[in-house]
């Protein structure tokens, strides 16, 4: 394939670059200069070279310019590999202007087959990494002219699950609509249940139920409804505290539809009555899965221990854990850590200290959400020295803690009004990246005003504003009375500067 922006199919290259047609960032009075032709490449390269070129090259614009020029070699024409390799390039450097004009071309002049999986591997990385959710749609939208046949199921379910995960509901909306016009035979059942779990994650149950029936009554074998569509559905239910409606829905499954449950979808049940508290029921759920050939599995047990632990019957909890090892499964990382979260929500936090050092000997290594139930547990134990500890100690050890870890133990102190352990506690989370919460900060800066620390506060104010914080109209006239009231107004107009900066960065 050789593209061209101007003439016929038969005018020759060079190419103009589409990354030059991108609008200058300031005005300027004279045309900006021509691009320098492309030059060809020294040796021949063969479509697997070029596309590898491309691909690795760190500069988007050497990448276009080398993909210019490799229309100079003599019989070179460009094919789906170099085509697909610089499509992504352009999209991981977020070059969309370029990335348009290459797409326009490829309607325009493209004689050489291309294929849908790098057009699917675009829309995901526009989508994910860019929440560019819109131009991921209108690409999609645009294979029928770019493939010149319709996307496959694949690629409609991959398209409409990014956009149900991102919560576009309009774009779903568009989506759907242009799927039912291509497919006159109607959706397969992938597409159907993620529109069923879409429907389920704004709220409109009765919406996924209208579809349930639609699959139902379909006379393709494709769309009827299967476990996933069920299993989904049931979880909906049980969200809403429907455990009665899902039990039933369960039961139609199995009679109706014939389909036999697994363990994720008796894991759906287990939640349902540990959500309600019935943790008999939960646990007669996992007889019935054994007497029906079923073996319950690590999660299916984890599920038990936290609806336990929940209503505060720990002793059963580890009886769990006990049971679990006793079936021939493997101790991991969730089990542990579920028991652990059992143990410091109900004021053991002693045994679940035990249970973590028991944890990373055999090799199950604690990470930053067990650490967390931990630092939480000491903290409602009052043990607040003990928590701070950990802070200090485990990212020595390999640990990387997140901000939650950090903030578990501000909130502590700002509750109990120790103002200074809590100032020593921002240095540290400053120093590391972290900032409290919204709220806390605002609390911790009032606080340090109340006891006469003054200049902290100041020092507290200006790292926070450093990570993006900013303060609450009440902090800043409590520090502007406090510094004030001490005569410093030199630095009073300071914050007063500093307030008006951030005042403009707010409205901007």
């Amino acid at each position: 394939m050789r593209p061209r922006l101007h003439g016929t199919i038969e005018t020759p290259l060079p190419w103009i670059s589409p990354l030059h047609y991108l609008p200058p960032s300031t005005p300027t009075s004279s045309p900006p200069p021509s691009p320098p032709k492309p030059k060809p490449a020294t040796r021949y390269l063969t479509h697997p070279e070029a596309a590898r070129l491309i691909s690795t090259e760190p500069d988007p614009q050497r990448a276009l310019d080398l993909f210019n020029s490799l229309s100079l070699q003599p019989g070179f024409s460009h094919n789906h590999a170099t085509l697909s390799a610089l499509l992504l390039r352009l999209a991981k450097s977020r070059k969309i202007h370029a990335l348009d004009s290459l797409l326009s071309l490829i309607r325009l002049h493209h004689p050489c087959r291309l294929y849908e999986p790098p057009f699917l591997s675009l829309i995901s990385l526009l989508s994910s990494r860019f929440s560019l959710h819109q131009k991921s749609l209108d690409i999609f939208l645009s294979l029928p002219s770019l493939l010149r046949h319709k996307p496959s199921p694949k690629a409609v379910s991959t398209c409409l699950n990014l956009l149900v995960e991102s919560g576009k509901l309009d774009l779903v909306d568009k989506l759907v609509h242009h799927v039912k016009g291509w497919y006159v035979s109607g959706m397969n059942a992938c597409i159907c249940n993620i529109l069923i779990k879409h429907y389920c994650k704004v709220g409109s149950i009765d919406n996924a139920f209208e579809l349930l029936e639609e699959m139902r009554q379909s006379d393709s074998e494709d769309t009827k409804p299967n476990l996933i569509t069920y299993t989904t559905l049931m979880g909906a239910l049980c969200k809403e505290g429907k455990i009665k409606e899902a039990f039933q829905l369960f039961e139609e499954m199995i009679e109706r539809d014939r389909i036999v449950p697994d363990q994720l979808t008796y894991n759906v049940l287990i939640d349902g009555f540990c959500r309600q508290g019935q943790m008999d029921k939960a646990v007669a759920v996992l007889g019935f899965m054994r007497s029906n050939g079923c073996e319950p599995n690590k999660f299916n047990y984890s599920t038990l221990m936290n609806g336990f632990g929940k209503v505060g019957k720990v002793e059963e909890a580890k009886n769990m854990f006990d049971e679990m090892h006793r079936a021939g499964l493997q101790r991991d990382a969730v089990s542990y850590t579920t028991l652990v979260g059992c143990l410091c929500r109900n004021g053991k936090v002693g045994e679940g200290i035990e249970l973590v050092k028991e944890m990373n000997q055999r090799g199950c290594n604690a990470d930053v959400v067990t650490y967390n139930l931990v630092i939480e547990g000491l903290c409602k134990e009052g043990r607040v020295v003990e928590a701070l500890r950990l802070l200090e100690r485990l990212p020595d050890e390999g640990v990387k803690l997140n901000a939650a870890s950090y903030r578990i133990v501000m909130n502590c102190l700002c509750r109990e009004d120790d103002m200074d352990t809590a100032f020593s506690l921002l240095r540290l989370m400053l120093r590391r990246g972290f900032i409290p919460h919204f709220a806390a900060s605002n609390q911790l800066l009032v606080g340090l005003c109340n006891i006469g620390r003054v200049t902290d506060a100041t020092v507290a104010l200006y790292g926070l504003t450093e990570k993006g914080f900013v303060p609450e109209t009440g902090s800043w006239d409590r520090l502007l009375e406090s510094v004030c009231r001490e005569r410093k107004m030199q630095k009073c107009f300071e914050l007063l500067d500093g307030l008006a900066v951030l005042e403009q960065f707010c409205c901007t």
